[in-house]
C-alpha cells in the first residue's frame, strides 16, 4: 500500500480506537474487516502501533498537542509518533513540517516529564499500586508495557508437554516450556497456530501460564462435580475438564450467551464430553440454587478491572474508572457469596481476579472469611500448587494467596485465595 494511504489508514485507526465505544481488539478486527486490500504485514503494523498508543496515551497526547491543531491534526500527529513500520515509508508520506515536528518529539527528554506522562496510569490504579509495590512499581509499569508472549496450554487428555514442544520446534517455532505450569509452553513472537497439527487437532489451547495456575489451583479430579462459575470463553474450563480426565461433571456458567458460545469450537477440538455449558441470568439464578451443596469443587474467576491484563488489554485503563471500580467489589463479594453456597462440606472454593488491586483480591477475600465465619476455612496456596506438580510454587504466593505479578513472573496479574468447606 502507498505510505501516504498507509498514514491514512492509522489515522482512521487512531480515531477509532480513541472513541472507546468497544474494547480496542474489537475495533481493531472490525477496521480491518473494512480495509480488505491490507496486506498481513501492513495489518500487523498498524494493529501494533495501535496499541502501542493506548499504553501511552497521555505522553502521545501530551506530544502530540505540542503544536496547534484541531482534533484531526492530533489525530494525526498521534498516528506518527506511534507508527511502528518503515521510517523511510513514513517520511515519504510527511511535508517538512511534519518531519521537523516528528524530529523535535523523538529528541524530547522523556525522563524529564511528570510522573504522570513516565507512568501513563489513571490515577485510580497508579496511586494504590506506588503505595504497594514502592520501589518495583517502575518495574510492574515497564512489564506491562511490553507485548505478552503467545502462552500455550497442553491438552494432557491428548499429549505430553514434550512431545507437543518437539512437534512445535520442528514446525519452525520458537518454543519453550513455561517456569511454573507443567502444562505450559511459550511461543516467541506472534506466529499464526490457528492452522497447525497441534491446534487443529486440539493438543494446545492459547492461555496465559498464570490463567493455567488457577485451575491447578483448583485441582479438580476424575468424578468429581465441578462448576466454573463466570466462565466466560472457557479457557479454564477446558483446563478443568482435563484434569477430571472426562470424567464427572463440569458446569460451565456464565452471563453472556456470547462468550459461552465461543466455548463451543474450542470444547470441540478438547476431546471433552463431561462439560456442560449453560448461561445464567445472574448468580442467583434457580440452576444454580438447585445445585446449593451439592459440588465438590467450584471456581469463581470473578468480573473485575481487569487491570493485570494490560499488557493485552491496554485499553482497559481508560475504559475504566475510580466509579466503576468500586461498584465491581460488591458485585464480586455477591457472586463469590453465591458461588460458596453450591459447595459441599469438604470441598473446594477458589476466588480469583485478573486484578493487581488488594480490592478486588485480598480485601474481598478478608470480607469473605468474616461473613462465613466458621463454614470455611482457608487452605494455604502453595500447598495446593504443590499437589498440582506447580514449579516454584512458593514464589507464588503472598500469605495464604496466590498472587501473580507481570514484573516478577512474567504472566497477567492474577489473584486467587481458597477455602474448604467444613
Amino acid at each position: 500500500m502507498h505510505p501516504t494511504a498507509l498514514l491514512e489508514a492509522q489515522t482512521e485507526l487512531v480515531h477509532r480506537v480513541l472513541r472507546f465505544e468497544h474494547p480496542a481488539d474489537r475495533v481493531v478486527a472490525d477496521f480491518f474487516r473494512d480495509q480488505r486490500a491490507l496486506g498481513a504485514r501492513d495489518r500487523h503494523l498498524l494493529a501494533d502501533g495501535a496499541f502501542l498508543l493506548l499504553r501511552k496515551l497521555p505522553l502521545w497526547r501530551h506530544l502530540a498537542s505540542s503544536a496547534n491543531g484541531g482534533r484531526g491534526e492530533i489525530e494525526r500527529r498521534l498516528a506518527l509518533l506511534v507508527w511502528q513500520g518503515n521510517a523511510g515509508v513514513l517520511n515519504a508520506a510527511l511535508d517538512e513540517r511534519e518531519r521537523g515536528w516528528l524530529a523535535r518529539c523523538r529528541a524530547f527528554d522523556l525522563g524529564a516529564l511528570p510522573e504522570r506522562l513516565r507512568h501513563n496510569l489513571p490515577d485510580w490504579l497508579a496511586v494504590p499500586l506506588q503505595a504497594r509495590l514502592g520501589d518495583e512499581f517502575w518495574d510492574w509499569v515497564e512489564a506491562v508495557d511490553r507485548p505478552a508472549p503467545l502462552d500455550l496450554r497442553v491438552n494432557a487428555l491428548k499429549a505430553e508437554r514434550e512431545a507437543v514442544l518437539e512437534r512445535l520446534r520442528g514446525a519452525g517455532f520458537d518454543a519453550v516450556a513455561t517456569p511454573y505450569s507443567p502444562l505450559g509452553i511459550r511461543v516467541a513472537g506472534k506466529p499464526a497456530l490457528q492452522k497447525t497439527d497441534v491446534f487443529e487437532q486440539g493438543l494446545v489451547e492459547v492461555q496465559d501460564e498464570g490463567s493455567q495456575l488457577l485451575a491447578l489451583l483448583t485441582g479438580a479430579r476424575r468424578g468429581e462435580m465441578v462448576v466454573d462459575f463466570c466462565a466466560g470463553a472457557g479457557g479454564k474450563t477446558l483446563a478443568l475438564g482435563a484434569q477430571m480426565r472426562n470424567t464427572g461433571r463440569l458446569y460451565a456458567f456464565d452471563v453472556s450467551g456470547h462468550r459461552l458460545a465461543a466455548l463451543k469450537p474450542r470444547l470441540s477440538r478438547s476431546g471433552l464430553a463431561n462439560v456442560h455449558p449453560a448461561q445464567i441470568a445472574h448468580e442467583r439464578d434457580e440452576r444454580v440454587k438447585r445445585l446449593a451443596g451439592k459440588i465438590d469443587r467450584v471456581l469463581v474467576d470473578a468480573p473485575c478491572s481487569g487491570s493485570g491484563t494490560l499488557r493485552r488489554n491496554p485499553d482497559l485503563k481508560w475504559r475504566q474508572r475510580a466509579d466503576s471500580l468500586a461498584a465491581l467489589v460488591p458485585t464480586q463479594a455477591a457472586i463469590l457469596a453465591a458461588a460458596a453456597r453450591m459447595v459441599k462440606p469438604g470441598g473446594r472454593l477458589v476466588y480469583s481476579t485478573c486484578s493487581v488491586l488488594e480490592a478486588e483480591g485480598e480485601e474481598v477475600a478478608r470480607e469473605f472469611d468474616a461473613a462465613s465465619g466458621a463454614q470455611f476455612a482457608r487452605v494455604p496456596a502453595a500447598e495446593a500448587l504443590q499437589r498440582g506438580h506447580v514449579f516454584d510454587a512458593a514464589t507464588l504466593v503472598s500469605g495464604a494467596d496466590l498472587r501473580l505479578w507481570t514484573h516478577r513472573h512474567a504472566t497477567d496479574g492474577f489473584f486467587a485465595a481458597l477455602w474448604e468447606r467444613r
